[in-house]
Parts: structure tokens; C-alpha cells; sequence
């Protein structure tokens, strides 16, 4: 069944794949958090054929974690234990050919079924970690650990919010590909599909944060945004 959300692509900022999607997912309680830091200290991070995309004249590392829900291929079953896991991003943001997109550090998740997938289907640094997410009351609680690396803290979310076309808010959430490299140095472009962006303001508390260690990043952007549920689906890499 095609899902609803392709009856309206007017929010896209370039038309749809001609391809057909491959893959479903479903990304809920998600938290936007990004740190400004200057474009030279990871420009030697990101491949020459991406261009670093800029807001204020700064680069941005965003911390996006959230719950993934019926990760599966498409037309296939999707049980729980297997398709329904924590997942924590590091991520900038980066454009080539006119298509800004997302540029992932690195993915972890509880499930080494999809570190297994992600690195051999779509070339994503994705790796394993202790990752735990749960929500009573409203307030979600995201606890993460993988060697020093450490996110511990509980949000929840706020009144709805609309990002203006030209905010700090718009920009970092509208990306609607992202971009990896793959073994021998080939860059790729994978696209998605969703709906826009069903957004509310979050309060976050922080019990602990060493994920961005090693960044010289400056204060945490206050936009502190939240998400309850968004339907995607993925299309098939493409050299870039």
C-alpha cells in the first residue's frame, strides 16, 4: 500500500525519486539538539566532493535521539524484536549538486542486526552501543553509553511549533537525503520521504552528555525541538 503522506510532496525541496522506495521506518519521540562549531574544524572530516552547508555562517552538529519503529524492507514483516530499536545520531550537515543533506559521524543503536545492515546495504558508520528509550508520563527518558561516549537525559515535549522558511529551525530539519562514502571512496546519496515535520518545542534535562567530546563546540543552539511520530521510507543509494 502506498502510504498516505506521498498525496503531498509540496514541501519537498526537489521532486521525488523516479525509483521505486525500497525500505519503511517510523521515527518517534525524537529530539532535535544542535552545537555550532567552525567549519574549519571538520572540514578535514567531510569529503572533498561534499560542500559544507553553513547557517550564520557556522557549521552545526546536531544530536538527534529517538525511537525506530517497523524498520523493514518493503513489502516484508516487520516483528519487534528485530525492527523496533533505540537509535542516537552525530551528524552536520553538508550539500552537493543543490541538494542539501545530513552527513552522519556516526549511528548507534542497541541492535547488531542493523549495524550489520546499515554498514553493508548503505555504507552508514553505524555501530553498536547500550541504548535505552522509554516514555511514562510524557517525559521520555534516553539513556546511551558506548565506550566514553554518554547521553543521559529526559525531555519532553511543549507547545506545537512551525518553522518559518528561512529559520535555523527549517533549515536543520528539511533535509530529505543524506550522504556517505562508501569502501573505495565513492560518494552516494541516499533519498527519503515524509510528510513536513509535525514539530513541538521540548524542555530537556541533561543527567549527562559526553557525545561531543573532542568538538569544539560552542553553546547549544535554544531551539530544542521534539517530534512524536513522522513515517519515512528510503529509496535506493545513488552515486552522487
Amino acid at each position: 500500500m502506498k502510504p498516505t503522506f506521498f498525496e503531498n510532496t509540496s514541501h519537498r525541496p526537489w521532486p521525488l525519486p523516479k525509483s521505486p522506495w525500497i525500505m519503511k521506518q517510523q521515527w518517534r519521540d525524537l529530539l532535535f539538539l544542535h552545537w555550532p562549531v567552525d567549519a574549519s574544524e571538520i572540514r578535514s572530516l567531510i569529503p572533498d566532493g561534499l560542500e559544507l552547508d553553513l547557517f550564520d555562517g557556522k557549521a552545526w552538529l546536531g544530536v538527534v535521539p529517538f525511537n525506530m519503529r517497523g524498520v523493514t524492507a518493503r513489502g516484508c514483516p516487520a516483528p519487534k524484536s528485530l525492527c523496533d530499536f533505540p537509535e542516537i545520531n552525530l551528524r552536520t550537515y553538508v550539500t552537493k549538486d543543490g541538494k542539501p543533506g545530513v552527513w552522519f559521524f556516526s549511528l548507534d543503536v542497541s541492535s547488531p542486526l542493523a549495524v550489520w545492515a546499515a554498514r553493508t546495504l548503505f555504507h552508514l558508520p553505524y555501530f553498536k552501543a547500550e541504548v535505552s528509550c522509554s516514555c511514562e508520563e510524557g517525559i521520555v527518558s534516553y539513556d546511551h553509553r558506548r565506550g566514553a561516549l554518554k547521553f543521559k537525559a529526559n525531555y519532553r515535549p511543549l507547545d506545537l511549533f512551525t518553522a518559518e522558511p528561512d529559520s535555523f529551525e527549517h533549515w536543520s530539519t528539511s533535509r530529505y537525503c543524506l550522504y556517505c562514502q562508501g569502501k573505495k571512496g565513492q560518494l552516494y546519496r541516499g533519498n527519503i520521504h515524509h510528510g513536513p515535520w509535525p514539530l513541538q518545542r521540548a524542555e530537556l534535562t541533561f543527567e549527562e552528555n559526553t557525545f561531543l567530546d573532542g568538538f569544539p563546540v560552542g553553546e547549544m543552539h535554544p531551539s530544542v525541538l521534539f517530534s512524536k511520530a513522522l513515517d519515512v521510507v528510503v529509496f535506493p543509494m545513488e552515486k552522487a
